[in-house]
């Protein structure tokens, strides 16, 4: 049987304060909300603005720095696990699920007009992509010619 693949990557806003807890082991996770806006055309021609309400979780270290850098209205780009919780409505609603995002990566956007170096742009998850705003190779840094004795490995 083959094995199952789940990846999801959002750009948007935050919609409120992200929200902090602990764990009773002591672990850290972060939940909030990014809103993800999506422009498209009509059959009349007409701009149509949809707007999708994303929740996401982040434990441990990544969930402590969302919590602390990150508020209501931040550019972010968020990636991660699709998961489905489930639990039982405690009114007696029957039973109940969410399918949220659990972040693994994490990045802070420019705030309009700036650069991200004067926003402190980032990336702050487990990967090692490089940040928004990263520095980039010149092609005058490139060598002509490489000796392939110089390659450590």
């Amino acid at each position: 049987m083959a094995r199952g693949f789940s990846k999801a990557i959002i750009m948007g806003n935050l919609t409120r304060d992200p929200e902090m807890r602990t764990t009773q082991s002591g672990t850290s996770v972060c939940s909030f909300s990014v809103a993800v806006n999506r422009v498209y055309k009509d059959s009349s021609g007409n701009n149509v603005e949809q707007v999708s309400f994303i929740d996401c979780v982040a434990w441990g270290r990544l969930g402590e720095t969302i919590g602390q850098y990150a508020k209501k209205g931040s550019g972010v780009l968020v990636s991660g696990r699709l998961d489905q919780r489930s639990w039982e409505d405690k009114n007696g609603g029957g039973k109940r699920s969410r399918v949220e995002i659990v972040a693994d990566d994490f990045n802070f956007l420019p705030r309009g007009g700036q650069s991200s170096d004067s926003y402190g742009g980032g990336n702050y998850g487990a990967s090692s992509a490089p940040a928004v705003g990263s520095a980039e190779v010149v092609p005058e840094d490139i060598p002509d010619e490489v000796d392939l004795g110089d390659i450590p490995f």
